[in-house]
This record gives structure tokens, sequence and C-alpha cells, in this order.
């Protein structure tokens, strides 16, 4: 990945702020959009949700999710050449008071100021999903894997 790369997967990661998550539901794949924040060493991002949403179904602990995160969209720009990540990985429920929650929840207050009144209702639980692998696109014949190396290397150069 050369450097112009890294600032762009960088940019996604940081500069975005919803993500479309896929996950299995009921044994069917289901999708939604959600906010996100991204752990400060990129090995994770948070995700906070009701257990009422139905995608929270298939955020189990151990289980697998996938998710597209992109630049947004213009009406003057081919939407084939939109930047854009995909990651495949594992859930985890983080649990309240823990360190890894602490850490989760303040990456995501910090990018979603308006969140932080949700964090005290009881229904919503907060997740990092950590990437195993994927894919930056930047575009037609721009695409790169990326795995848990890559993403500590963000960190390491920002």
């Amino acid at each position: 990945m050369d450097a112009t790369q890294q600032d762009m997967l960088r940019r996604i990661l940081t500069e975005c702020r919803v993500l479309s998550l896929a996950v299995t539901v009921d044994g069917e794949p289901y999708a939604g959009l959600l906010p996100f924040a991204v752990r400060r060493d990129f090995g994770a991002l948070f995700i906070h949700a009701s257990g009422l949403a139905r995608h929270s179904r298939g955020l189990g602990e151990g289980t697998s999710f996938g998710l597209v995160i992109h630049l947004p969209d213009r009406p003057d720009a081919d939407p084939l050449q939109l930047p854009r990540v995909t990651l495949q990985g594992t859930v985890r429920m983080l649990d309240v008071g823990t360190p890894a929650y602490e850490e989760g929840r303040a990456r995501y207050v910090e990018k979603l100021p308006a969140s932080a009144p949700i964090f005290g209702l009881g229904d919503f639980n907060l997740y990092a999903l950590e990437p195993e692998g994927g894919r930056l696109i930047t575009g037609f014949g721009g695409a790169v894997s990326i795995g848990p190396r890559t993403l500590a290397e963000l960190s390491a150069d920002a």
C-alpha cells in the first residue's frame, strides 16, 4: 500500500461517520446503517446499537460481520470511482465499565457528540468490530487488500 492509499484509508475511517453493516440474523443476511468511531490504533470500529434493532440480533460475541464505508457520492462523479473500504471480521461486545468500553465510549462520543445521552439508555450496547481483512478501493483498477497490520500502520504513521 502506498502513502496515497494509506492517506485515503485513514481519511475514510476517520472522516466518514456511518457504515453499512452486514450481519446474519435468523440465518438470513441483514444490512443496516450505523454511525461509528474508530479505535485509536485502528484495530476496531465501535458501533453503539439498540438491542431493539433487528441488526443487533446479528451482533453476538464472536459472530462475523461485513461492512462498507465510502466517501460521499456526487452527482458529477462516476459512482464506480467512489473511494471505499470493505472489512470483514469478528464482533466483540464490550462490557460497561471495562477499559475497552470506556475507550470505545470516549472515541464514539468524541466523533458523535450528540450520542452522549444515548449511552444512558439501558437497551443500547457498545460493540467493537475487529477487522481481519478487507479491501480499499480507490477507483477502477485501484484496489488493494488490507488486514490488521495495514490498519495498525495507520496509527503508527499518523
